[in-house]
């Protein structure tokens, strides 16, 4: 168990690399996503006094720290070690790049679509909402907004709340907010007011988010599940692997970030950017990333009933 968790925060780290890839995404197809989110729940200020009467193992048990740990150590090594790789695909094959990912949340939309329940209409209604929903969000024109302490927060709460779900990115969020190019550039000269300041914003955002994402689940699972695939859906579009960019943010190396972009059909594409569509590797990528799913479903499966056949 512990080496598929490893291997899921890898390619959770992995996804993060890439602007409008989720690892909640890659956390939900997996089939860890629920004992991600009540992990996250747990760390409340009540831990102070679970700890006073159990001490430190039983605060570790009862947040299930093993686990947490070994996934985000996997998203550290995966991020350290794949980022160059991962931005030159995205750089020189994007086209492969998005159809590897495009295939995954394809597959991974009919594998959780299995646990929804099709015999109840409210299904299909959370469904659709979930899709239109996925589909506003990733085509929001990018607001500007000043960098002051309370956007930074704020800026923080939404952009982790994006990278728990599935389907969209905390960078995204920030280029939408208008933020990325303050936070990138904070970083960057470590201005610790700034940073400090965005990463109470994510504390916050993570863990009252992650309760109410918990307290969804074990009321109305059913329609978060329906809701949440079809927010996958609607993510779809923004995967595409043929895009016309339409909005771009230009850091401040003189590279660009794509912000709206439109699916355009491979021909297209050809006349756009005066390149090859390259349309039977984007299928053969993409094949790949089903595949990869199917494993990644199998495996979930043989864990949670080891004595099935």
């Amino acid at each position: 168990m512990s080496i598929r968790t490893f291997c899921v925060g890898l390619l959770m780290g992995a996804a993060e690399i890439v602007p409008g890839i989720s690892g909640g995404t890659i956390a939900f197809i997996s089939g860890i996503y629920e004992r991600l989110v009540n992990s996250l729940q747990r760390f409340t200020p009540s831990l102070i006094l679970r700890l006073r009467k159990e001490g430190i193992k039983g605060v570790w048990v009862y947040t299930d720290a093993t686990f947490l740990l070994i996934l985000f150590v996997g998203m550290a090594v995966s991020i350290i070690v794949f980022a160059n790789a991962i931005v030159y695909l995205l750089y020189n094959e994007p086209v492969a790049l998005w159809s590897f990912f495009f295939g995954m949340v394809m597959a991974s939309c009919w594998v959780v679509s299995k646990d929804i329940s099709r015999t109840q209409f409210q299904s299909y209604i959370f469904l659709i909402v979930g899709v239109l929903i996925g589909l506003v969000v990733t085509h929001i024109a990018p607001l500007e907004i000043s960098p002051t302490p309370a956007a930074l927060f704020f800026g923080g709460m939404f952009a982790v709340c994006a990278w728990i779900l599935p389907g969209l990115s905390g960078s995204f969020i920030l280029l939408i907010f208008g933020l990325y190019g303050f936070v990138v550039e904070a970083i960057k000269s470590f201005d610790v007011v700034s940073l400090v300041t965005l990463g109470a914003g994510c504390v916050i955002g993570l863990v009252s988010f992650s309760q109410v994402l918990s307290v969804l689940f074990s009321r109305y699972r059913n329609g978060t599940l329906a809701v949440l695939t079809g927010f996958m859906m609607g993510s779809l579009a923004k995967l595409w692997p043929w895009k016309n960019t339409l909005s771009y943010h230009l850091k401040s190396d003189g590279t660009q970030i794509p912000i709206i972009q439109e699916p355009v059909l491979p021909q297209t594409y050809e006349l756009i950017m005066n390149e090859q569509a390259n349309l039977m590797l984007a299928v053969g990528v993409a094949l790949s990333g089903i595949v990869l799913v199917v494993l990644l479903d199998r495996v979930a499966t043989r864990s949670e009933n080891p004595k099935g056949s």
